[in-house]
């Protein structure tokens, strides 16, 4: 299991990549980034298909980045060895996908992976608040899952500011992760309400020149206060 250092981390999402090019995709943006996203979409919870442990397998063997493998998949728990053996590192579930939410985190991690939980736009902070010392990460959703591209939802700050003021008094030390509409204009905002790492999708993989797109928000992380 590879994670993050503690500190802010870029953290390029796939699903805005070339999918017949995703080794060259992820050689663009591997000296900026801190980890790689992968989104797994299974056209039930979410509309959208996408992508699974065959292509996490490609994945593994192409960098040596962690692989953040974000579960919007209907019972999580029947998939979860096989994206261990595919190489995933941190695997983020939604608890609306988890009748047995504390199961699930405790099969992550005895995998060998570390467990995260996925927060949508209209599920509150205060709903992880026994699960919190259970998991390493939290995923806000700052646009609604299943498409990349979305407008970025400000009711997310707020969030990740409840979350940060949460770890503080309870001394806990689970990362803030931030998805959805993550780019040069909302990062400020992000990086004040507390968030560490940044899932940059059309930003990165939209642009022109994704290499520099992403030296340049990683480079904007490091120079914010």
């Amino acid at each position: 299991m590879k994670t993050p250092p503690p500190g802010r981390h870029l953290a390029p999402s796939l699903l805005s990549a070339d999918f017949a090019a995703l080794g060259a995709a992820i050689a663009a943006v591997e000296s900026e980034a801190g980890l790689l996203h992968v989104d797994v979409m299974d056209g039930h919870f979410v509309p959208n298909l996408t992508i699974g442990p065959p292509v996490v397998a490609a994945l593994r063997r192409t960098t040596s980045l962690p692989l953040d493998c974000h579960l919007m998949i209907e019972a999580p728990e029947r998939l979860l060895a096989a994206f261990a053996a595919a190489g995933a590192d941190l695997v983020s579930v939604h608890q609306e996908t988890c009748p047995h939410l504390h199961r699930t985190l405790q099969t992550i991690r005895e995998a060998g992976m570390a467990p995260g939980v996925a927060l949508n736009p209209a599920t509150p902070v205060e709903s992880l608040s026994v699960i919190l010392p259970e998991i390493d990460f939290v995923l806000v959703m700052s646009v609604n899952p299943g498409f990349g591209g979305q407008r970025f939802l400000p009711l997310a700050l707020d969030k990740i500011r409840h979350l940060k003021e949460m770890r503080e008094a309870r001394g806990l030390s689970f990362a803030i992760e931030v998805d959805g509409g993550v780019c040069g204009e909302t990062l400020p905002a992000l990086v004040e309400a507390g968030a560490d790492w940044f899932v940059a999708g059309s930003a990165v993989f939209g642009a022109a020149d994704a290499r520099r797109a992403a030296r340049e928000l990683r480079e904007a992380l490091v120079a914010l206060p």
